[in-house]
């Protein structure tokens, strides 16, 4: 079948034929990916003004079609960076991505239009975040896995199917005198302050507020922002996003000096107990890396790991790109990031972690 590539402009191909373009609008593009079996919430539309109005990106969102329905979608992310060079990814900052396809021929050509795009745009990589191993002659890296729990019928037959340990450690969050709330836009600023706390402690520099403002903003009622408190002090907080019948929890830290009245806890049972109660059948704790600390915690909830499939095609290297922290030409600028005060991090970090995807 052929299939023709035009990133600029569209014509009428012939009948049966394929042709992918960056002629599509939302109401389509949604359209579609609603019916995509292995969507997530960062296939919609919404995504492409977030992540231009937030971080000053570059989008180009491709459609492929056939006798001019669509047959698959792949967005894009362009990176300019003056620190970490030009490079392609779908999507960036999230966990998820890549191409949505009805069968194999309009992934092909929604990959062979992406990597003409790399090409002729001067872009070193293209970076592709599956959920599966889409296209099995592209190098692949499977360093991370998303833990996903399939939430009970009821609050109470997930409170007697958890793990013991998992229901003493939520009792001790509150007979630690802990509280936990849901709110929305009013409850940002909570939220930042400590995610901005964590991060600087784990040496990463933090998104700007108004990334997760615009997320607020997009998702309305899809998206909540829980808060644990002690004393109306926040202590703990994380978004929960809702995509179908799953929850996501993408974004959630807590205080060091409180983690020992077990506040993650707390807000996850109450996130679980939210989603319940609302029909939802599954909890998405977000990606984490096998056998480390934060895989360990969503293990303990009953949570099962979904391997990571996150595929690459080089233009100007042989190497697969690593802007990790385990980078060890990173490291030091992590360390360094530690010791900086908060202040200054919450002014710096947002210029620099938009070049990091």
């Amino acid at each position: 079948m052929a299939t023709s590539l035009l990133l600029h402009r569209s014509e009428a191909p012939p009948a049966g034929d394929l042709v992918v373009s960056a002629d599509v609008g939302a109401e389509e593009w949604d359209r579609f990916v609603a019916t995509c079996p292995d969507r997530t919430a960062y296939h919609e539309w919404r995504w492409r003004g977030i992540i231009e109005r937030a971080f000053g990106h570059r989008t180009a969102y491709l459609a492929a079609r056939r006798d001019g329905a669509i047959a698959g979608v792949l967005p894009l992310v362009l990176f300019r960076s003056p620190l970490f060079g030009r490079f392609v990814v779908s999507l960036p900052f999230v966990n998820y991505g890549g191409v949505l396809a009805d069968d194999e021929p309009a992934g092909a050509a929604l990959l062979a239009a992406a990597e003409r795009l790399g090409r002729e745009g001067g872009f070193s990589h293209l970076e592709l975040r599956h959920l599966t191993h889409r296209f099995a002659a592209l190098p692949c890296k499977e360093h991370k896995v998303t833990m996903r729990l399939r939430l009970a019928a009821s609050t109470e037959r997930a409170w007697t199917e958890m793990d013991r340990k998992v229901r003493n450690q939520i009792r001790k969050a509150e007979k630690s005198g802990l509280a936990v709330a849901a709110g929305g836009r009013e409850s940002l600023d909570a939220f930042y302050a400590i995610f901005a706390h964590n991060m600087r402690d784990l040496g990463t520099p933090v998104y700007a507020r108004r990334f997760f403002a615009e997320v607020l903003d997009a998702l309305g009622d899809r998206a909540v922002v829980v808060v644990v408190s002690r004393d109306g002090a926040p202590v703990a907080s994380g978004i929960a996003v809702v995509t179908g019948d799953t929850v996501e929890v993408p974004w959630a830290s807590s205080l060091a000096a409180f983690r020992s009245t077990c506040p993650n806890h707390l807000l996850y049972w109450f996130v679980i107990q939210w989603a319940i109660e609302r029909g939802l059948r599954v909890l998405d704790f977000g990606r984490s890396t096998p056998n480390e600390g934060t895989f360990h915690f969503k293990q303990q909830w009953g949570a099962e790991p979904v391997p990571l499939y996150w595929e690459y095609s080089l233009f100007r290297s042989a190497a697969l790109p690593d802007l990790s922290p385990k980078n060890p030409k990173l490291r030091m600028m992590v360390e360094l990031w530690k010791r900086c005060p908060l202040w200054l991090t919450i002014v710096l970090g947002p210029h620099v972690v938009r070049s990091i995807p």
